[in-house]
């Protein structure tokens, strides 16, 4: 099997650090000593700190992005207009499915994500490119149409609130002591769980009438 290339250690080593510390909290040098590579290659490969952060940010979230998208033209080839509980499903589901219970990578992803929605860096709020904004903006559009009750800020901070659930969820499970991990079944089970209270989250009368 293939060594990683000095790229992959830079981005293992930032995806590991800035989920621990935070964009602010870590230097490239603590990037560069962990990754085993030399200050100039951050440089070299990404350009900034900032776009080596966005450059973690888009390949964990690739996958969970792909899915997203894969899954709303799903919905979308059966119905113009899908109801709550399956775009929830659509939406939510790869955030688990992406974060595995006992899984470490997924662990890292998960603090990653706690990290980017919590970080007051600016940097750790502009990582975001064409393929997310679309994604973002296809499902806002959808639950827009399926909840027209909503005012768009309400929404938007639901939507949100979709992101840190799942996050914080695979967080507190990866910390729990190895003999809690819970199994596949109970992995399953969970992720039925969080979209049946996610589905209800969203799914509330709005807080006020807006139109």
């Amino acid at each position: 099997m293939a060594l990683p290339d000095t790229r992959t250690k830079i981005l293992d080593a930032a995806e590991r650090l800035f989920a621990e510390h935070g964009y602010r909290g870590t230097s490239v040098r603590a990037i560069t000593d962990l990754a085993g590579a030399n200050l100039a290659a951050v440089g070299y490969h990404f350009g900034s700190k900032a776009e080596l952060l966005a450059a973690v940010a888009r390949r964990v979230t690739g996958p969970i992005i792909a899915a997203q998208s894969a899954g709303l033209d799903e919905l979308l080839a059966r119905t113009q207009d899908p109801p709550v509980a399956e775009l929830v499903e659509a939406f939510a589901g790869p955030l688990f499915d992406e974060m595995p219970a006992g899984d470490e990578s997924g662990a890292r992803t998960s603090r990653l994500i706690v990290t980017i929605l919590s970080d007051p860096a600016e940097e750790a709020r502009s990582w975001t490119g064409p393929d997310e904004d679309t994604v973002g903006e296809r499902y806002l559009a959808a639950f827009a149409r399926a909840l027209p009750g909503l005012a768009p800020q309400e929404l938007l901070f639901r939507i949100r609130g979709i992101f840190a659930v799942m996050a914080v969820d695979r967080v507190e499970v990866y910390n729990r002591p190895s003999p809690a991990c819970p199994t596949a079944t109970e992995g399953e089970e969970a992720r039925r769980w969080a979209i049946t209270f996610l589905t209800a989250a969203m799914s509330a009368p709005p807080t006020r009438d807006w139109r």
